[in-house]
């Protein structure tokens, strides 16, 4: 306990706090159990120790930190470290990477039932499973989800300046005032298409030059490590899910031919579906359908993007298209708190209700003419018309 909570105050001390994620002023940190579920890479334990260290400094003793991925574990159990904690006084216990230790979800829940003083924050991979048979932590825990970098906090770090965030609504609403203001302040081009390449993921900063390996080095962890201790998927398997992953980054948008598929990876149909929805569970793809209420495991996707713009560049920068990029950038940013489906017209069915067309500065209305509530998003423009809006601006929704 005393090495745990030594360690603890060592990382709380060490993390920066210069730049803080929109996303903590969303959560609401008083409730008793909080999950913050997201893919390896975001930053999820940065912004529980930037919490810790900016609102509990002066509860030091009263709070721990702990990764269950830390050896310690494998011969302590959480629910008793919960206990002691407790008896020396804790109050607000902030633990990591819940998918490597087996139990998790019935402890939690024994912990949240056994001890009502204690809060409780804990992250874990994004194919966590909050509902299950043995644990329903669902009514207890209150879920958030955690994305990358959205546009407009990159530009926040990297400028040193504050931009406000804006409602899918107001966008459409009043995108062309929305613009004028931002491009008062900067010139948002001039940063696109770095933030394309190599700015949705935190650790962008620290070693530029490594970045994609970086990268590369996330998608092997979240394959090799997360995806067998959340799915008890045998890691002699993952080696099918890599070629899948490879096959769908070089042609994505990818139209999934199950047959044919299966057959050049040598597996059946059902266990090819499996694995489609594995990769988007895990925020490396991200599935399109026409209807997303009730998606099954077994239910075939309409299209297949790379889940951001940076995982195209890291696994087929040379296939790279412009097209798909500005069509993969759209949907990672409007997903974060928007329905997105397949479109009959045009390239996506936001909310049921509006559809969008993608394009470059001179993309026209003919394809959606006949729609009603129809949009275009285009690149390589600083202020739009009607219902011609920058591409950009979409950076900017969280």
């Amino acid at each position: 306990m005393d090495e745990l909570f030594e360690k603890s105050q060592r990382k709380i001390a060490q993390v920066n706090t210069d730049f803080v994620r929109s996303m903590m002023n969303k959560i609401q940190w008083n409730s008793r159990l909080i999950g913050v579920k997201g893919a390896r890479g975001v930053g999820k334990t940065t912004l529980l120790l930037q919490y810790i260290k900016l609102h509990l400094a002066e509860h030091k003793k009263e709070t721990l930190y702990v990764s269950l991925d830390n050896i310690w574990f494998s011969n302590h159990r959480l629910i008793d470290l919960a206990d002691d904690f407790v008896k020396r006084g804790g109050r607000f216990l902030f633990i990591d990477e819940v998918h490597h230790y087996e139990s998790w979800s019935v402890e939690l829940k024994n912990i949240y039932d056994d001890y009502p003083d204690l809060h409780v924050v804990f992250t874990g991979s994004s194919m966590l499973k909050i509902l299950n048979a043995r644990s329903d932590l669902s009514r207890r825990a209150i879920v958030y989800e955690m994305h990358g970098l959205s546009f407009r906090e990159y530009l926040s770090i990297i400028l040193n300046k504050h931009f406000d965030v804006y409602s899918f609504e107001d966008v459409l609403q009043n995108h062309i005032e929305i613009a004028a203001g931002i491009v008062k302040q900067i010139k948002p081009l001039q940063y696109f298409q770095d933030y394309l390449q190599q700015g949705y993921y935190p650790f962008f900063q620290e070693q530029p030059e490594l970045y994609h390996q970086r990268i590369e080095e996330v998608i092997n962890m979240i394959l090799e490590i997360e995806l067998p201790l959340t799915r008890n998927l045998e890691v002699s398997f993952v080696r099918k899910i890599k070629q899948l992953l490879l096959i769908i980054s070089e042609s994505a948008p990818f139209v999934p031919n199950i047959t044919k598929l299966s057959e050049r990876i040598g597996i059946n149909r059902q266990t090819l579906l499996s694995y489609l929805f594995y990769l988007n569970e895990s925020q490396l793809v991200f599935s399109l359908y026409r209807d997303i209420d009730g998606i099954t495991m077994l239910q075939k996707p309409d299209k297949i993007f790379l889940e951001n713009p940076n995982l195209m560049f890291t696994l087929a920068a040379s296939k790279a298209d412009m097209g798909t990029i500005r069509e993969t950038f759209l949907a990672n940013q409007l997903c974060y708190n928007n329905r997105v489906e397949y479109a009959p017209a045009g390239d996506f069915l936001i909310n049921r209700k509006y559809t969008f067309e993608v394009g470059g500065k001179n993309k026209t209305n003919r394809q959606i003419t006949k729609i009603p509530n129809a949009y275009i998003a285009a690149d390589n423009i600083e202020y739009g018309y009607e219902n011609k809006i920058p591409l950009w601006l979409f950076g900017f929704l969280y």
